[in-house]
């Protein structure tokens, strides 16, 4: 069997995504992250990227007072988190294109910006910066190092990619962001790889 690609992500999660998302920890696990995410958000408007079916991070977010935009591009997902959230906002769009015209306090990327091939993920930082409002938060969870990886989702396999982290620091910088937190498999989030950065204008 070919190693999956990049383009086989928003179709495995259109086909395997509900049965994921029903097994998916509602643990909280992201909590160590989360709250200092929140903490330096200046506002109260998120915008989650790859936001799945919203339970648990969404959920937690409006939970605490939060207005969340949810953006997936598997209509399976957006279905999902209409369901669980209805009076949030939620958006089928590709992040990669991206393009909605307005600005977020917070912007989160959990497990869904490293499913983007390395090339994307470097363009993704322009999308990042023109949705940043003045002193947003920024959280992404990456690899800790340069390289590719495969993972599963409900048995079918599917793609990861990193930059090397003095890469992420350098389009960090590029776009107008600074590093707030880098926790590289940190074993207070289930061993994921998290950056927190705030955006300060452009560079």
């Amino acid at each position: 069997m070919a190693a999956p690609t990049p383009d086989d992500i928003l179709p495995t999660y259109e086909r395997r995504g509900p049965a994921w998302v029903a097994q998916r920890s509602k643990s909280l696990f992201e909590r160590p992250v989360l709250d200092p995410f929140l903490a330096h958000c200046p506002g109260t408007h998120i915008l989650d990227l790859g936001c799945g079916g919203g339970d648990p991070i969404a959920k937690e977010f409006v939970r605490r007072g939060y207005r969340v935009t949810g953006v997936d591009g598997a209509r399976s997902m957006v279905d999902l988190f209409a369901a669980n959230l209805p009076g949030e906002r939620v958006v089928h769009a590709d992040m990669r294109t991206l393009s909605l015209g307005e600005r977020f306090h917070g912007i989160i990327a959990f497990d869904s910006y490293f499913h983007l091939e390395p090339d994307d993920q470097r363009a993704m930082f322009a999308v990042f910066a023109a949705h940043a409002a003045p002193g947003a938060a920024l959280l992404l969870t990456t690899g800790p190092e340069a390289g590719v990886a495969y993972g599963t989702v409900e048995g079918e396999p599917v793609y990861h990619a990193s930059l090397a982290p003095a890469e992420y620091r350098a389009l960090f910088a590029a776009h107008g962001f600074t590093e707030i937190a880098f926790r590289p498999e940190d074993p207070e989030c289930d061993y994921h790889t998290v950056w927190i950065a705030r955006h300060d204008g452009a560079a």
